[in-house]
């Protein structure tokens, strides 16, 4: 599609989306109705981005909200990730307790994309739901499958293109209504055929759908509750690198958005929540698998399974199949022959590179067997290793615990102090320390879950670095994507029952969700781990039902979409 083709068919989308605001502001206006609490979510929204932005005008809505309300910056949890933070948002407890600690779940050595089957606590709709309060949900990260309770949702972030929503048949009638709804660009990220005009203006209609979206189900369920969350305000830094120009776009978007939402529904009392902040990296990348095999913790292989490529499991999903692991094919474990002998993927692509020929062959390699050709953790004959970088953790493998645990159960506090105090003791090529924090799980994450976490938690100094479970290349530090995520988010609150005149000096990631259920006068959990702010009356605690086996939702399989997503914003190989 030409530039020029592509911002017609964006301009008759927002025409689409100004009648709907339109028709939104009259059928609330014909019958006086409108929300009592409304939950904004802006992923890696921060006081640092909004203030540059207020200085230009950009987003006035949200800078009203911010000037006119109670405004403190959100202190994050560890890890600091979309997966893990939304659910401890919207649950109140941490990743220990509901579960969901990043874009992977484990079974053993083997993995699956997260899913709301992974988050073992009630989020905040499903309570309201016991106490007569109704909810609609759109594009939280983490809800597919959906939960069923009064109302709707649309999951977002880690659900397929089309997902299950709740009730039946809400998302055709959703797009019936605005003329299109999708979760994903239409594009990956390494889609050379748009520009980034092109790409940025795709972003915007996906901003456009949220608030679109939101706006027909207010009207159609005329919920208590609404909880809109916008995803691209995380998305352009990665994928644009913190482009200014690209950042206002985005922005300027979402805060016409809320602006549509205000002024169609006149909530009583309104919530703006980010899970992070974001913010410019100067520091370096430390591939800690690679320094954990020097140590000798980490064993490392170029056949068998290893380390779980998405490669051939997203060909086998897309071709309809349904399995739990992945096996090398044929070609992967030729390749793997091939390595032993020192015929890696890595020496092949240096080799094509330099002859103009790596696209050519990146294109048309059978899938996996670069994966499976290259240096790759080893998880069951390794001491310790780094699951995925977003961990921000070591997992030690523990027998008993893990289905090939080589490190003894009476072992298990001498190998893991050890290596806290080698980690401690790492060191930047600046002479810097790495850490700031290394540290046991029991600081961060306690619950039913705790064992399916890190075992020490790895927190890079002042975010200013990152980590990688990359092996291979003999090194330690690279460089760092230059943007990436803070510890502070934000927390804005008005309206009904908020004390606007207090002050906050900071809130928790996990008071979110205790503090909007105080506010509309509902007990909250006794299991929840955050606290209601000093802004809304305190209420009483109760012990609600636990999530049990009768109601989890049946296991849904990622689609394609997801994983590409991911693997576009580099959380997958």
């Amino acid at each position: 599609m030409t530039e020029t083709g592509y911002d017609e068919t964006y301009e008759t989308m927002s025409e689409a989306f100004d009648r709907d605001d339109d028709a939104s502001t009259t059928t609330t206006t014909s019958d006086s109705r409108g929300l009592e609490t409304l939950v904004i979510g802006i992923d890696a929204g921060c006081l640092p981005v909004f203030e540059r932005l207020f200085e230009d005008d950009r987003i006035p809505t949200i800078e009203r909200l911010c000037s006119e309300g109670v405004t403190a910056p959100l202190e994050s949890q560890i890890p600091p990730w979309t997966p893990s933070a939304w659910p401890s948002i919207y649950t109140g407890v941490n990743p220990g307790k509901h579960g969901a600690v990043g874009f992977v779940g484990y079974d053993g050595y083997d993995w699956h994309v997260t899913s709301n089957d992974d988050v073992h606590e009630h989020p905040l709709w499903t309570l309201l739901d016991r106490h007569g309060h109704s909810s609609v949900v759109v594009n939280a990260p983490v809800t597919h499958p959906p939960d069923e309770f009064d109302g709707a949702v649309i999951p977002g972030f880690l659900g397929p293109e089309d997902p299950d929503c709740h009730p039946d048949g809400v998302l055709d009638d959703v797009r019936d209504a605005i003329g299109d709804y999708r979760v994903y660009p239409k594009y990956t990220r390494d889609d050379d055929s748009l520009s980034d005009v092109e790409k940025i203006a795709e972003y915007e209609t996906l901003v456009g759908m949220r608030g679109a979206a939101f706006r027909y189900l207010v009207d159609e369920f005329e919920p208590d509750l609404g909880f809109v969350q916008f995803q691209k305000t995380d998305t352009v830094f990665h994928e644009f690198d913190g482009d200014e120009a690209m950042v206002e776009r985005v922005y300027e978007a979402t805060d016409e958005q809320i602006a549509s939402i205000l002024e169609a529904y006149d909530p009583d009392r309104i919530f703006l929540v980010s899970d992070h902040g974001m913010g410019p990296y100067d520091g370096y990348e430390f591939q800690l698998n690679e320094f954990l095999r020097d140590e000798g913790y980490l064993e490392t292989t170029t056949g068998g399974k290893g380390m779980p490529s998405w490669t051939p499991m997203r060909r086998r999903l897309r071709e309809g199949e349904e399995y739990d692991t992945w096996e090398p094919g044929t070609a992967a474990r030729l390749a793997a022959v091939a390595a032993r002998s020192g015929i890696t993927a890595r020496r092949i692509r240096i080799a094509l590179e330099k002859v103009g020929l790596a696209e050519v062959a990146k294109k048309y390699a059978p899938g996996g067997v670069s994966r499976t050709a290259n240096e790759q953790v080893d998880f069951a004959n390794s001491k310790a290793y780094v699951r995925a970088r977003t961990e921000l953790g070591v997992r030690i493998n523990l027998e008993g615990r893990d289905p090939e645990g080589v490190v003894p159960v009476d072992e298990y506090d001498e190998v893991r102090e050890e290596l806290i105090r080698t980690l401690q003791a790492v060191e930047t090529p600046d002479g810097e320390p790495f850490f700031e924090t290394v540290a046991p799980r029991e600081q961060y994450f306690h619950g039913e879950n705790a064992d399916d976490t890190v075992d020490i938690v790895t927190i890079p100094n002042e975010f200013e670095h990152a980590l990688s479970e990359q092996v291979g290349d003999g090194e330690y530090f690279g460089p760092v994507e230059p943007w990436n995520h803070k510890l502070d988010g934000v927390f804005v609150a008005m309206g009904e029952g908020i004390d606007e005149s207090q002050s906050l000096e900071h809130v928790h990631l996990f008071d979110v969700a205790p503090t909007v259920i105080a506010a509309m006068g509902v007990p909250v959990s006794d299991r929840m781990d955050g606290t209601v702010a000093p802004i809304v009356d305190p209420v009483d605690s109760i012990s609600y039902p636990t999530v049990g086996e009768s109601e989890q939702r049946e296991q849904a399989s990622p689609d394609e979409a997801v994983t590409d997503r991911l693997a576009d914003l580099g959380y997958l190989n």
